[in-house]
């Protein structure tokens, strides 16, 4: 048999088993421990298919193995964990279970470091794989449990950095000191909007405000409303040491006590931000309005605008609970016109995600004291809709210049998602009494609405909105447009946030290219084509980190409450034990099965239930439960329950 070969990126269990595929739809090639090559979780390899099984036409049997002969890639080599000390040698335990492998340190590469501590490595040589890999400590974090140590474990093991270089420090203040002269040079070219009432609305504790709303009423009556974007690429040039460090963090981490931003703060927090009472330059999208909330007309600008007022969310919504207070009439109109923006959208098959999120009261150390639920209410929405509405009239001008030809700019997109999914989503559901209604050609926008809304307000909907959410396929960043599924928008981009999202940035660059009737060079789209596709890497690696953070806190809050009882629902069954979300704080834990004494206790997978072999008792998926925490584990991440 002749040999064959496959090539794709290795994702390694927390078993230490591989798995490659080259093909989503397909059954993934099972690599054995034995047989990585030193491969780590994230690496492109070359794998030798075994030849137990012959590749079907359309992918791989179930049962596929092979081998990796080649490493191709590393996705990274710097890793986070704990230093331990042995018969005279020290290995760092890395945090992340994917990482099969201790890495040794001679004590000449320890950096300070000393037993117990958490550090970031770096692997200096792996060449063999029965052996352990080198390394070197790059820094010492702190002791493991602190809060500042686990937050920067958390940052770090993601491949972010909390500090910016000098140089790109020196660059940040060059430009704050250049900017009086910059701002006065600046006015003379730009459509100024500084007489025109205008204003933010941002989280109580945001510091970098992208966007600002202008209003004003036209002459025939209609509405102009500019959607005013900090004009990030004025400052951020290409080739500069700011640009290329942007490029690599790609994006802005929010974790629950802090935000690692794209750019240094004398730009993200303090030139570009659209801080109230100064002049500040922007990109704006500028569009007339019926009272109906129909779009006239949409003009792009470079402009210079001046914020009268910044709003918090719960100011702003104050403002139209009461309707009273500063902007009350421009609010109360705007939050009319979102309504029909929104309507239409959703008319249009747009799929209202309304997922629940938490945020975190901490003491001075760091530790929670309390856990709440985030509210959205009108004003949150008012925002994301006008953001929506630049970010889709900026997709569409440009895709009209470039007649939608794939490579030449950056869209947001969005895929149908794939029918394996739907399906196992229709089984999860099925059990709870729920139907997903799909037909030959998938399923609709509006019937996921439909199918959403008729789970509001049970025990289970968290649950059920979050798995129909892990349904859906993930928006990515790309040069070739498929439009986007869940906004149900033929062309749609990123345009609103440059201060935290390196693909805005591109948008801006693009899109004053485009307007002077220029065209971008082949290699600045093939650059931008391969940034795009870095950029949806890093958005998913900063969500992790953000969850991590959120998923550390939980437990570290519930470790306060031993012995409570709470409010759950049945998350998840597996044959070990029973999955319990708590419903205030969303902390997830499980009720073990060697703890249920009472009866023998079987999993009906088909059912997604367990079943006491004698008693008949059936915990059931979505079923409402009181649980007491028994025990919290921070280091392996694990909440124990058990039934009250």
């Amino acid at each position: 048999m002749k040999e064959k070969y496959i090539e794709g990126m290795i994702r390694i269990s927390g078993k230490g088993i591989g798995y490659v595929s080259v093909d989503p739809k397909a059954a993934s090639i099972e690599i054995d421990p034995t047989d990585l090559k030193t491969a780590l979780h994230g690496d492109r390899v070359r794998v030798l298919l075994q030849p137990q099984a012959v590749a079907p036409k359309n992918g791989f049997e179930e049962n596929q193995t092979g081998a990796v002969v080649e490493i191709l890639e590393r996705k990274k080599l710097e890793f986070v964990g704990t230093l331990e000390h042995e018969g005279g040698f020290y290995y760092l335990v890395p945090d992340d279970k994917r990482v099969y492998k201790d890495i040794l340190i001679r004590p000449e590469n320890l950096a300070g470091g000393k037993a117990g501590d958490k550090v970031l490595a770096k692997i200096t040589k792996w060449d063999d794989s029965k052996k352990d890999p080198l390394g070197e400590v790059i820094e010492v974090i702190g002791p493991p449990g602190s809060h500042e140590t686990e937050m920067l474990a958390i940052v770090y093991d993601r491949g972010f950095k909390s500090v910016f270089p000098v140089g790109v420090e020196t660059e940040a203040r060059v430009l704050k000191d250049n900017e009086p002269a910059n701002l006065a040079n600046e006015a003379k070219k730009r459509r100024d909007f500084r007489q025109i009432p205008t204003f933010t609305i941002d989280p109580i504790d945001a510091k970098d405000f992208d966007d600002a709303l202008s209003f004003r009423v036209l002459d025939d009556q209609n509405y102009e409303v500019g959607i005013h974007i900090a004009d990030v690429s004025h400052y951020v040039r290409p080739g500069t040491a700011l640009d290329n460090e942007a490029k690599k963090r790609a994006t802005s981490i929010y974790l629950v006590d802090r935000t690692i931003p794209m750019l240094p703060e004398t730009l993200s927090n303090d030139l570009c931000s659209l801080k109230p009472n100064e002049d500040k330059l922007s990109f704006s999208v500028i569009v007339a309005m019926s009272s109906a909330g129909e779009i006239i007309k949409t003009e792009f600008a470079k402009t210079i605008i001046r914020s009268a007022q910044r709003f918090t969310y719960e100011e702003g919504q104050a403002v139209l609970d009461s309707k009273e207070g500063p902007f009350a009439p421009t609010l109360l109109t705007l939050n009319k016109l979102a309504y029909a923006l929104r309507e239409k959208k959703i008319a249009q098959g747009a799929i209202s995600f309304e997922n629940e999120e938490i945020k975190f009261e901490l003491d001075a150390s760091g530790r929670p004291i309390r856990v709440y639920k985030k509210v959205r209410s009108d004003i949150h929405l008012l925002i994301e809709d006008f953001m929506l509405l630049a970010n889709r009239k900026v997709a569409e001008y440009v895709s009209e210049i470039v007649k939608n030809e794939p490579g030449r700019f950056v869209y947001r997109v969005h895929d149908v998602p794939d029918r394996d999914r739907l399906e196992t989503l229709a089984a999860f559901v099925r059990p709870l009494g729920y139907r997903l209604p799909m037909t030959k050609a998938g399923v609709t926008g509006q019937a996921i609405n439909a199918f959403l809304a008729s789970v509001n307000g049970t025990p289970e909907e968290g649950m059920v909105r979050t798995a129909t959410m892990r349904a859906m396929a993930k928006a990515i960043y790309d040069t070739k447009n498929i439009g986007h599924y869940g906004l149900a928008f033929p062309h749609y981009t990123h345009f609103t946030s440059p201060i935290r999202r390196y693909p805005d940035l591109m948008v801006h660059r693009l899109l004053e290219i485009y307007q002077r009737g220029e065209k971008p060079s082949p290699e600045m789209l093939a650059d931008y084509r391969r940034l795009a596709a870095h950029a949806s890497v890093r958005e998913v690696e900063a969500q992790e980190a953000e969850r991590d953070s959120i998923r550390y806190k939980q437990i570290e809050f519930m470790g306060t409450k031993i012995g409570q009882i709470f409010n759950g629902v049945i998350s998840g069954l597996a044959k070990w034990g029973i999955f319990i979300q708590e419903t205030e704080t969303l902390a997830e834990g499980m009720v073990r099965l060697a703890t249920l004494t009472n009866d023998f206790y079987i999993f009906d997978e088909k059912n997604y239930a367990m079943v006491g072999k004698n008693t008949g008792k059936k915990y059931r998926l979505g079923d409402p439960v009181r649980v007491k925490v028994i025990k919290t584990d921070l280091p392996a991440r694990m909440i124990d329950f058990e039934f009250v």
